[in-house]
């Protein structure tokens, strides 16, 4: 029983241990990269003594009796400390001094751990408003990671000391003026500071008259266009069509026009010829057949001339069928 409440009694102190060992600072000395640093170490009566300083178990100076076998006399002082130059991420660790007595006993010793950091950059405020009352304050910075935040009112010069994050989130309906506000970045060595921002948050605009989205509204808009450039081609299609038709109408009409030209015409004194020799002479119609039978033979002769002479007249106009000329009827002699 006693074994096992002294092993209980070990875990817990272990436990205890690591827990103030990981909420300890790892690094006991800052340093920013490109300073100047030195090691605070003081021991009164160096003459006689060895003192010896190493960099993560490494050597960097060893001196006994005003004799430096290693590293420069310049960089110790009287009381030993050691002078840094020019510090880089490399020249971070653990740096340790230890003083021996002539006898071969340590006279003291002294460690510590040195951490090297770079400056921080100067941050950025940036807000959004979410209300019209409301705001978030945004403190942007490359590598935020391990840096301190700090906000302060422009007008009061006062810093809020509740409020470390990197945002900070205020209520303009609350105050009964507008303020600016500043905040700032820094690490163990440096400490940078934004400008003054004053926020301002207008009404929000009206809600748009259709509730389409702009890709649709583009959408739409580009559709339409493709329809009226469809249709334009349609109609010049229409009209070209169209043209090409008349024209070749045009074509066939002009060709028979050309064609009626060269046909040969029917002379009209043809048509008048054939008419008078169809139609029945008077001689023939008009003449009773007992007047015809009572005129004599020269009467009759006499009377034929004029009609044999116009058969002549007409048998020498030019007719495209020559026909027999007809002699007129013989009166009988009685």
């Amino acid at each position: 029983m006693a074994c096992l409440a002294a092993t209980l009694g070990l875990v817990i102190f272990s436990g205890i241990m690591d827990l103030s060992a990981a909420n300890k600072d790892p690094c006991d000395l800052y340093a920013l990269v490109g300073q100047n640093l030195t090691l605070p170490f003081v021991f009164e009566g160096l003459g006689v003594h060895e003192l010896r300083w190493t960099h993560n178990t490494k050597i960097i100076f060893y001196g006994q009796q005003g004799r430096v076998s290693h590293g420069k006399a310049e960089d110790i002082s009287k009381t030993g400390s050691l002078s840094l130059k020019n510090l880089q991420f490399s020249s971070a660790g653990i740096y340790q001094a230890d003083v021996v007595n002539p006898n071969r006993t340590l006279a003291k010793t002294w460690n510590g751990s040195l951490c090297v950091l770079d400056k921080v950059a100067k941050p950025q405020l940036t807000y959004i408003c979410v209300k019209t009352s409301d705001v978030i304050l945004n403190c942007n910075v490359a590598n935020p990671q391990g840096l301190t935040f700090s906000w302060t009112l422009f007008m009061d010069d006062k810093t809020l000391i509740s409020e470390t994050k990197q945002t900070l989130s205020i209520s303009l309906a609350q105050q009964k003026v507008v303020r600016s506000f500043t905040c700032s970045v820094a690490n163990k060595v440096s400490k940078e500071k934004s400008d003054t921002v004053r926020p301002t948050c207008e009404s929000p605009p009206p809600p748009p008259l259709f509730c389409l989205k702009s890709q649709t509204v583009l959408a739409v808009l580009a559709g339409g266009a493709g329809l009226i450039l469809l249709l334009l081609v349609i109609i010049i299609t229409l009209c070209c069509r169209y043209r090409r038709i008349r024209t070749q109408m045009r074509r066939r009409d002009q060709e028979g026009l050309s064609l009626n030209k060269l046909e040969p015409k029917i002379s009209p004194v043809y048509e008048t010829m054939h008419q008078t020799e169809d139609a029945p002479t008077v001689s023939q119609t008009s003449l009773p057949k007992d007047c015809c039978e009572n005129v004599t033979q020269p009467e009759a002769q006499t009377e034929n001339k004029p009609a044999q002479l116009s058969a002549d007249a007409e048998g020498q106009r030019p007719s495209p069928v020559p026909k027999p000329r007809t002699k007129g009827p013989k009166t009988p002699n009685i």
